[in-house]
């Protein structure tokens, strides 16, 4: 039995045994078989002393059991670290922040707990997967679409939290923006419940997010405040159709009016799919670092040789040769994937004014891409990327294993991932700051040019991931360049909007407005709201007062 640092092993073993009075003995778990289940697969230093390893798991089945189990760690003195499903691979899986803390399982509690295909809403538990959901959907026969993020086995409620996104429409793509009414274990034993909810008997939970008065509900993501045990989700309703289509470009420079025009076409909604931005001259490598790159219409280039050693020779991705031979070559430097959702006629009128409004750049060219109705047709699905269909996949688990540029394999991966401003000269300025570290990379790095991702509105966001492997010493030259990219980024005011539990601390630090104000208001928070600091102590660099006081190191 593993006993938490400053806990007598007699204490730790009474505390068990009523945890086990509370949810049953087969759901308390102690031996090291079960809790090799609690590490992380893809954790850089997985076997070495900073290992984030678990005390105990806890897994009850209703909020009242959570509820139980909060009060006995206040009477213990014991940390608990909540945990949906525990799929949160690249960003801690179900490691806690902690070594030593009880890690919370709440993935038994998993029942759909209301749809309604009308007002376009579901209501869940913290267990509840994206495949689950759907299967739940389709069983009934519902016009509801739920937007998954690519590994579909996750928690919608887990994923919410830490702010995850989604490839469908515009307002449902950032999962937390698409939340509506939380229930919540606080760490005193109490539960509340935000916006409507906080009303007995209001049927309109699932409706109207704000309630009255100061709205919460940004308290319980990515933070330590409490224990989220169901969540409202609006959905979207099934379109009638889909199309996508592509804007190409042939110079470099063209990248500025490209980004400047597409900022107006999505803020003024003439498409609502998901966007893809690529550089078919540049990105010729098929590398995790290029996700989103090879878009669903327009497939990586097998490269020559020549196309190869022009590309070596740029800088911050430009030269004239390497712009002079895609022109030659028919090859845009800068590709803008859209999607559509809606009626035919739709689409396409709206296809026609975004032409309209790109064609100002001298050389672009539009490419129809696919048009069906919906839902999609059987023969298509082994051809589109179905999560932008609102179908759960485990496909992108296909870019660990063996590949040309890394044909050993993996052992998992982190993710970087920056959000920088939206415009052309944001892109240029992170290529000539980051490119450079990133070429000291001895694995996990292609050398492709940063192109960022368009999950959300207004903002870009850069996914860099750094493969692992199971050798340590090159695992810790990932780490070491992993802080160069966060210091590095942050002399710039780039600022990651999620990080691995390895690194929760250093880009907490990074937020450094007025000597840190927000992380100080954040402590004050916590020491108000989990005095004994007994909720997932570190969780996004926010620690309880007694932790705080004798090192962040020691935890």
């Amino acid at each position: 039995m593993r006993v938490p640092k400053g806990i007598e092993p007699a204490m730790f073993a009474s505390a068990l045994r009523e945890f086990a009075a509370i949810v049953g003995t087969d759901w308390v778990f102690s031996s090291d078989d079960d809790l090799a289940l609690y590490r992380d697969d893809y954790s850089p230093v997985k076997d070495q002393p900073d290992e984030r390893l678990a005390s105990a798991a806890i897994a009850p089945s209703s909020t009242g059991e959570v509820q139980g189990i909060v009060r006995i760690a206040n009477k213990y003195g014991l940390t608990l670290y909540p945990i949906s499903t525990g799929k949160n691979l690249g960003y801690g899986g179900a490691a806690p922040s902690m070594t030593g803390s009880i890690v919370l399982d709440l993935k038994r509690m998993n029942r759909v707990l209301k749809v309604d295909e009308e007002r376009a809403f579901a209501l869940v538990e913290p267990g509840v997967s994206y495949f689950d959901l759907h299967r739940h959907i389709q069983e009934r026969g519902l016009k509801l679409w739920v937007d998954c993020p690519d590994p579909g086995w996750g928690s919608l409620i887990g994923n919410a939290l830490d702010r995850g996104c989604g490839y469908t429409m515009t307002q449902f793509r950032n999962h937390w923006e698409a939340r509506c009414g939380l229930e919540v274990v606080l760490p005193n034993g109490d539960v509340v419940r935000t916006g409507m909810g906080a009303r007995s008997g209001a049927d309109s939970w699932q409706d109207y997010r704000n309630g009255y008065g100061p709205a919460l509900d940004g308290l319980f993501t990515q933070s330590n405040f409490g224990i989220v045990t169901k969540m409202g989700f609006w959905l979207m309703p099934e379109p009638q159709g889909f199309r996508s289509a592509t804007i190409e470009v042939p110079r470099y420079q063209d990248l500025h009016a490209l980004i400047r025009i597409f900022n107006y076409v999505e803020n003024s909604r003439l498409f609502t799919g998901m966007p893809y931005l690529s550089s078919p001259l540049l990105n010729v490598y098929n590398a995790p670092e290029t996700l989103g790159m090879e878009t669903p219409d327009r497939p990586m280039l097998q490269p020559t040789p020549e196309h190869l050693d022009l590309i070596k020779g740029t800088s911050v991705g430009y030269s004239d040769a390497l712009e002079r031979y895609g022109r030659e070559k028919g090859i845009a430097y800068w590709s803008l994937r859209l999607g559509f959702y809606g009626p035919t006629a739709v689409t396409a009128a709206q296809w026609e004014a975004i032409k309209g409004l790109f064609g100002e750049i001298e050389g672009v060219r539009f490419l129809d891409g696919k048009a069906f109705d919906l839902p999609v047709p059987q023969e298509l699905k082994g051809d589109i990327h179905l999560p932008e269909f609102g179908i759960p996949s485990l496909e992108i688990f296909q870019l660990v294993v063996r590949r040309s540029f890394n044909p050993a394999g993996s052992a998992g991966h982190i993710g970087f991932s920056p959000i920088i401003p939206r415009t052309g000269q944001a892109i240029i300025d992170l290529n000539r700051e980051l490119g450079p570290i990133l070429a000291q990379m001895q694995a996990g790095w292609s050398g492709g040019f940063i192109v960022p991702h368009l999950y959300w509105d207004r903002a870009f966001v850069c996914v860099i991931g750094l493969l692992l492997s199971d050798d340590n010493a090159k695992n810790q030259q990932i780490i070491a360049l992993y802080q160069k990219l966060v210091r590095k980024a942050a002399e710039h005011g780039w600022g990651e909007y999620r990080t691995p539990i390895l690194f929760q601390d250093l880009v907490a630090s990074t937020y450094d407005f007025g000597d840190h104000a927000m992380l100080r208001l954040q402590e004050t928070l916590k020491d108000a709201i989990d005095p004994q600091g007994i909720l997932s102590p570190g969780r996004y660099g926010i620690w309880p007062k007694a932790l705080r006081a004798k090192g962040k190191a020691d935890a």
